[in-house]
């Protein structure tokens, strides 16, 4: 992950929690150095805290931020976007300027960049904190081969990266953006279940969390279909076969189904 140098200064527009994990990834695998970064954040106590920890340059200035990148991250709550926009929309055509802010299109971001402005939205998730995130870019018109490269490195110094068509950005919302909520709530359950049987608390959390992490790792380094790897574990007549016809029977994978096309409805409803 994040083996490719950045060369360019990046300005952080927003210090909140994924600026910080974007921020400590790139810094931790020496993607670029703390002093090619600047973030902002109207809250002194974040912009002493990101330079304490990371030893970035930081400040309350986006446009003096943005005046100094070559690559400007828009990491702030979509209901105050349209404001910091307008405040560096001079060097929204200048820089390349990557979205966090979910649910904004692209063509939002280059009507206030005007005629020439290159913009990548990206959705990460939450686990970006732990350096195991799941982020979907999309890219949009003139954005060159090298910047959608240096999009990329930010973004896989934290976790995986894939590419969509932006049309699809309110699925990857409703699936890998609200998909850790849905894995908290099955290790949570998971956990309740092991309690409900006789383990102490905390063992039966990390059993369950440590099952799903292992789980998953098997998923992407075996590149077996996850049907292929169920049945390797659900032996004839045996326990899992038995969990497996509950949870059917509950409706789990109808149910889990339901809940990513929700989300994703929820997603669209938002971003008009």
């Amino acid at each position: 992950m994040g083996k490719t140098r950045i060369t360019e200064k990046i300005a952080f527009i927003g210090g909140g929690q994924m600026a910080e994990a974007l921020i400590a990834g790139l810094v931790a695998t020496h993607c670029c150095e703390p002093d090619q970064i600047w973030a902002t954040d109207p809250v002194a106590e974040r912009c002493d805290t990101l330079k304490r920890l990371h030893g970035v340059r930081v400040g309350r200035s986006n446009r003096e931020a943005a005046a100094w990148a070559g690559i400007i991250v828009l990491a702030v709550k979509p209901q105050i976007l349209d404001g910091v926009m307008n405040d560096i929309a001079g060097e929204l055509k200048r820089a390349l300027t990557i979205s966090v802010a979910a649910g904004i299109p692209i063509q939002a971001i280059t009507k206030v960049g005007g005629t020439g402005a290159r913009v990548v939205r990206a959705m990460p998730n939450t686990p970006a904190m732990v350096q195991e995130g799941m982020t979907a870019l999309a890219i949009g018109p003139g954005v060159s081969e090298p910047e959608t490269g240096m999009a990329r490195t930010i973004f896989e110094s934290v976790g995986k990266v894939v590419t969509v068509e932006e049309r699809l950005m309110d699925a990857v919302t409703g699936l890998s953006g609200s998909g850790p909520a849905y894995v908290f709530l099955a290790i949570e359950a998971m956990a309740d279940g092991g309690v409900k049987m006789g383990l102490p608390r905390a063992t039966a959390e990390v059993l369950a969390a440590q099952t799903v992490l292992g789980a998953a790792k098997m998923v992407l380094e075996t590149g077996e279909h996850p049907a292929r790897l169920k049945d390797k574990v659900a032996s004839p007549g045996g326990t899992t076969i038995a969990g497996l016809h509950r949870l059917e029977a509950g409706g789990m994978r109808a149910t889990l189904i339901d809940a990513i096309e929700a989300a994703t409805k929820r997603s669209q409803e938002l971003g008009r």
